[in-house]
């Protein structure tokens, strides 16, 4: 209840430097005009956050049918641990994008679909696939992919009314804040909705990483996932995740290349970090695991 309660505020602090923004571009009618539209996103948003993102990376529904070996396993394995974490089966998605990386998108858990990258499929064997895609799986269960979605709608709102006052009205003196208002606004507005980005992300990416361990009953496999798409993620650029870098935090690492501002505020936590509380989860299991039964422990040399 408390991470809804968190959530809910920063949502709401999104909102409220959005129709700030309006306020400084064109003073009481820009800022109606900014909640106007910022309630239109998030009306748009809410039931069509699954198609606008799938659209935006060109993914393509999987026919398991029809499907390559690879893929017809990938989504075998989705529907799988879709059962074994009680929800509905997603729809299943692939993107043409070499840089290994997936994430999952809609409204509700009965809306919700799941999409990887040709790059991640060919990079991770299939246990190592099974954890990401449980990590992807946990978000919908935690309803955690509407919030994504609507606060990369309206973070990239934030910077696209930015870029509107630069270049639109970045010489009237009579705006509210005038010249040093908008410079004012084209720097920090972008940055503050990074902010709240990040902390709307970073605490949901533990949460799914916790929640993917249980789902796949396999914590080591999403660590080493998570390791592999770390180092390779880094030097393959994804140009749709560029272009739209509200975006990236719906993806189970971040997909910035990181050669510009885009990336100075991560929305995604340390993989090492990541890596690590996995560990701490898998540590229990391998104890388990080695060992010795007590009733083989006390048995002595005549049974």
């Amino acid at each position: 209840m408390q991470n809804h309660l968190r959530t809910f505020v920063l949502l709401a602090a999104l909102t409220a430097i959005f129709v700030g923004v309006g306020y400084l571009i064109g003073g009481a009618t820009g800022m109606l005009v900014a909640f106007l539209l910022g309630a239109t996103m998030n009306f748009v948003s809410y039931w069509n956050a699954d198609k606008i993102v799938l659209k935006m990376y060109a993914a393509r529904e999987v026919d398991p049918a029809t499907a390559e070996p690879l893929l017809a396993n990938y989504v075998a394995d989705v529907h799988d641990l879709a059962q074994r974490a009680g929800l509905p089966r997603p729809k299943v998605y692939v993107i043409d994008s070499d840089q290994p990386n997936a994430f999952a998108t809609g409204r509700d858990p009965e809306h919700a679909a799941v999409a990887a990258t040709v790059g991640l499929l060919r990079m991770l064997d299939r246990r190592e696939i099974r954890g990401v895609m449980a990590h992807e799986l946990a978000h919908v269960k935690n309803r955690d992919t509407l919030t994504m979605t609507v606060t990369a709608t309206i973070a990239g709102a934030i910077g696209a009314l930015a870029n509107f006052a630069l270049f639109f009205g970045g010489n009237d003196r009579e705006r509210p804040g005038g010249i040093i208002g908008t410079l004012a606004l084209m720097i920090l507005a972008p940055m503050a909705a990074a902010l709240v980005q990040m902390a709307i992300s970073r605490g949901r990416e533990y949460q799914a990483d916790a929640g993917g361990a249980e789902i796949s009953g396999d914590a080591q496999a999403l660590a080493s996932a998570l390791q592999k798409i770390d180092a390779h993620a880094r030097g393959i650029v994804n140009l749709t995740a560029e272009r739209n870098p509200a975006t990236g935090q719906m993806f189970i690492i971040n997909p910035l290349s990181g050669r510009g501002a885009d990336n100075l505020f991560s929305t995604h936590p340390a993989t090492q970090n990541r890596v690590e509380a996995l560990m701490r989860l898998a540590a229990p299991s391998r104890r388990a695991e080695t060992a010795v039964p007590l009733t083989s422990a006390r048995r002595g040399p005549w049974g």
